[in-house]
């Protein structure tokens, strides 16, 4: 009797402790779901190289602890990358041009260069990259100044030459350092194309402020083969980011070298605008690249882009680039109004000028999405 009653009350126990643990588990699942309802979905989409990457690396380097210094050593190989594959674009773009051109003289090699262009050529072309040492540096350098190369350079628009191009050539002794680790700097003009989906969650105005909303954006690759990758982060969605490379209407697409960077952003733009699942999400333009930007237009005529073919110069300089921007920003509000049905108006739409390499634009472009969108949570709950 004794026995039975012991076994008894060890089973209760086991039960009461049990039932504890259940209870604290939902719990913390409980808790967990009321903090995920207080958190702000965003959604970072654009085309291959607009720029949506950079951008999400500044919200670290704004928002939360930035890069220690494992990470910043992690984007090394990626930047010795960066800069391999750059000289070797340049020399093959001008073998390639010397051979085209009219004028094929200019873009002949200098002798003394040829040498070290192949050989650089080569090394740009493996899969695995060595380490850059001061030697290859030095090779680098010298043939970056053949003038062949720098006349090439200009015509980067036609060879997907990547923005961050002359930062890197201008710093190759540096990073040729033998004890070299990457800077902010560094890490941003790093260019890796982003596959699959990375997210980070943080405030504009910080966790620890009450009158900040907490964010999770989500940034996924902006290649063609890629945005299947998209479509299961479409629901609940808060904001949409869209990313328009401002400086990239006279570039064709990595992936397709007849198809104009800004027209496939228009297009994926308009393509976004028309998801079913979106009729309520606010809208986010950041017309990024405007550094870029602004000194290409004042050379290079927007009109050479099928879209704004019907663009008139009006003056020149600054006041030219103003005219630009003010032209391109009508635009794509003309296309958002035609793809927004009568019923969906009052979705939030705003445009941004951005440059995502620069911290403070970036910092007060978030802060003013934050304030936008705050303004909306409060409307909906009829506080406004």
């Amino acid at each position: 009797m004794g026995l039975s009653c012991s076994k008894k009350q060890q089973h209760d126990s086991a039960d009461a402790e049990e039932n504890e643990q259940t209870a604290e588990i939902e719990r913390r699942i409980e808790q967990e779901t009321k903090a995920e309802k207080h958190i702000q979905k965003l959604l970072l989409l654009g085309a291959g190289e607009s720029g949506k990457s950079t951008i999400f690396k500044q919200i670290k380097l704004l928002f939360q602890t930035g890069f220690d210094e494992r990470e910043l050593k992690n984007y090394t190989p990626v930047i010795y990358a960066n800069v391999f594959q750059t000289i070797k674009i340049l020399h093959d773009g001008a073998k390639e041009l010397a051979q085209s051109e009219a004028d094929s003289s200019s873009y002949i090699i200098s002798a003394s260069n040829k040498e070290i262009g192949e050989k650089l050529s080569e090394i740009g072309g493996r899969l695995d990259f060595p380490q850059l040492t001061s030697e290859l540096a030095s090779e680098i350098e010298i043939l970056w100044r053949d003038p062949a190369i720098q006349i090439t350079y200009l015509r980067g628009n036609e060879l997907q030459v990547p923005d961050c191009a002359n930062y890197f050539m201008e710093n190759l002794h540096r990073l040729a350092d033998e004890n070299y680790i990457p800077t902010k700097d560094d890490v941003l003009h790093a260019r890796v194309r982003t596959t699959g989906v990375v997210e980070i969650q943080f405030s504009p105005v910080g966790e620890n402020k009450k009158s900040g909303e907490v964010y999770r954006l989500f940034d996924v690759g902006g290649q063609r083969n890629e945005r299947r990758k998209w479509i299961h982060l479409f629901e609940g969605v808060t904001a949409v980011i869209f990313c328009a490379a401002l400086s990239e209407y006279d570039q064709t697409l990595f992936e397709d070298g007849n198809k104009n960077r800004m027209s496939e952003a228009m297009e994926l733009f308009e393509w976004v605008l028309k998801q079913p699942c979106f009729e309520k999400t606010s809208f986010m333009l950041f017309l990024n690249k405007f550094d870029i930007f602004e000194k290409k237009v004042k050379e290079v005529p927007l009109n050479v882009c099928d879209w704004f073919k019907d663009y008139q110069r009006a003056s020149t300089g600054k006041e030219e680039t103003e005219h630009a921007y003010e032209f391109v920003k009508k635009k794509f509000e003309e296309l958002y109004y035609q793809c927004t049905p009568p019923d969906h108006v009052d979705r939030v739409f705003k445009i941004y000028r951005t440059t995502a390499l620069d911290p403070k634009v970036v910092k007060k472009t978030f802060k003013l999405v934050d304030e936008t969108l705050r303004r909306r949570n409060l409307f909906e709950a009829g506080l406004l």
